[in-house]
């Protein structure tokens, strides 16, 4: 499992904030962003909070306890997928997203499988073909 610093710098690149964003909005420095991800600072439980609710996960996926992003959104699109087939805004989680790719056969016949794409690559595989569906759903919208 990662470090608290490992993720925070892979949240905050993914969302392609920069440290003097972060640090700002935290109103804290910019050093201090540094030195969070490089593990030379550690936060107090506050800042922590703050952050996970900054980048909308828990704690333990911020602490690196665990690798579920947010269980309680995860919980939500599982019971009401019971009700609709509910298609999320965005992919956090790659067993999500692993699973709605092999649900909806998206692979089809193209020769791909699912299971065989690690977790980042799953991750960019769904939440692109989320863009997609909006844009042809805009497109075709009546």
């Amino acid at each position: 499992m990662s470090s608290f610093g490992e993720r925070l710098k892979k949240l905050r690149t993914e969302r392609g904030i920069l440290q003097r964003e972060l640090a700002d909005h935290l109103k804290v420095s910019r050093v201090t962003i540094t030195q969070y991800e490089t593990g030379n600072r550690s936060p107090d439980d506050e800042i922590k909070k703050k952050i996970a609710e900054y980048f909308n996960v828990s704690l333990d996926y911020l602490m690196g306890a665990s690798d579920i992003r947010n269980p309680y959104q995860s919980n939500i699109i599982k019971k009401n997928s019971k009700e609709k087939d509910l298609v999320p805004e965005e992919f956090t989680n790659a067993d999500e997203a692993r699973a709605y790719v092999n649900k909806h056969q998206i692979f089809g016949s193209g020769g791909f499988d699912a299971d065989k794409l690690d977790d980042d690559e799953i991750l960019e595989f769904a939440n692109a073909l989320l863009e997609q569906m909006k844009m042809v759903s805009y497109k075709y919208k009546k």
